[in-house]
């Protein structure tokens, strides 16, 4: 049993035993050892289904153009996804293990699959509502499925449909505040207004939750130490989501971040526009940077990745495609790379091991 002075979780037919989720983070950022590392220590890894043609170089994709996942089929790669599931059950074992899938994807249901078959024990979604999130489970009864929502009248929504068309409730649910890293629940404007940040919507989702039974509620954006950890669980959450504190662990996928981070300042921060068509949290640096300096990046859309995009007319829009950005971040470019943080990502100082980040979070 691990050392922790929090409470266990029960989510589903699983007992995370230190109710820690780690956010899922693509392209690469949460992919075997970051997410099989965390599940080892008793808190809940989370894989990121995002870019998976990306992992060890495309080895296990049947396409690629200009050293690119060609495609939905092959950005969002299959095999590329068991490896992953099976090199991160080497190191936790049994231990529960999730799956992040944006609902804003290509082929949103066909990696939903995927990712079951792959073994994953939970499914988690934001960027968007899916509302029809268990029609892809249904031969997986014992994936737990666990929405990302900003809002009460988003549960509810997800609950009415669910209850009405699959004769199920969300499993648990992620409520995320806006200072998270990567894409928001809210507008820009929202992103500041005291109604939409955490502590504000934390008891309203619970209050909804309650309405439909017992929903565990995981909250998420901006949770840092353990005394963001103790006042959260304060207004009724029973677990939190950090991703941005384990873009310092040394097991980190995409290594990169290892040696960025530490050198981010506060103002180094921003909300950005992104062709998924929701702000996005990132540091401003690589592509970001190369576009305020008039340095626009070649927009092909090569890997097709979300609908909201519109094979790049959104992209070309903004500037810069995702994918490209993502991916070019994984693989350490930091000339053309977009790297996604949350709000506290400058006050990563040092790079610590997960062991060492769960251990400060939990005793």
């Amino acid at each position: 049993m691990p050392n922790t002075t929090l409470k266990p979780i029960k989510i589903g037919k699983y007992t995370i035993e230190i109710p820690i989720f780690q956010g899922g983070m693509g392209v690469g950022i949460s992919w075997d050892k970051l997410a099989g590392s965390v599940s080892k220590t008793g808190a809940m890894g989370i894989v990121s289904c995002v870019g998976t043609g990306y992992y060890q170089k495309s080895a296990f994709i049947q396409k690629a153009v200009k050293n690119r996942p060609f495609d939905t089929l092959n950005f969002y790669s299959k095999e590329s996804l068991f490896e992953i599931f099976k090199n991160a059950r080497k190191i936790c074992g049994e231990n529960p293990l999730g799956a992040n899938i944006l609902y804003a994807i290509n082929e949103y249901g066909r990696v939903v699959r995927d990712a079951c078959e792959a073994g994953a024990n939970a499914i988690i979604t934001g960027a968007g509502l899916p509302t029809n999130m268990p029609e892809f489970t249904s031969n997986f009864p014992n994936v737990a499925l666990i929405p990302i929502v900003s809002s009460a009248k988003a549960l509810k929504i997800l609950c009415k449909r669910w209850e009405g068309r699959y004769k199920r409730i969300p499993d648990a649910v992620i409520v995320e505040g806006p200072l998270s890293g990567g894409h928001q629940g809210v507008s820009y404007e929202d992103c500041f207004k005291p109604e939409h940040q955490l502590e504000a919507v934390v008891p309203e989702v619970l209050e909804e939750s309650k309405k439909w039974g017992e929903i565990p509620l995981i909250a998420a954006g901006g949770i840092w130490d353990r005394k963001d950890i103790d006042s959260i669980m304060q207004l009724g959450a029973s677990g939190v989501q950090m991703g941005t504190r384990f873009l310092g662990a040394k097991e980190c996928d995409a290594s990169f971040y290892n040696t960025l981070m530490p050198k981010v300042k506060k103002e180094d921060i921003e909300l950005i526009k992104s062709p998924v068509g929701y702000p996005a949290r990132a540091v401003v640096t690589g592509v970001i940077k190369g576009l305020r300096e008039g340095r626009l990046p070649k927009i092909a859309c090569i890997s097709n990745c979300v609908a909201p995009c519109h094979r790049g007319e959104e992209a070309k829009k903004v500037g810069y495609c995702i994918a490209d950005g993502l991916g070019d971040g994984y693989l350490g470019d930091s000339e053309n790379g977009l790297y996604f943080t949350g709000a506290n990502g400058y006050r990563i100082e040092k790079i610590q091991s997960v062991q060492e980040i769960i251990n400060e979070l939990s005793q």
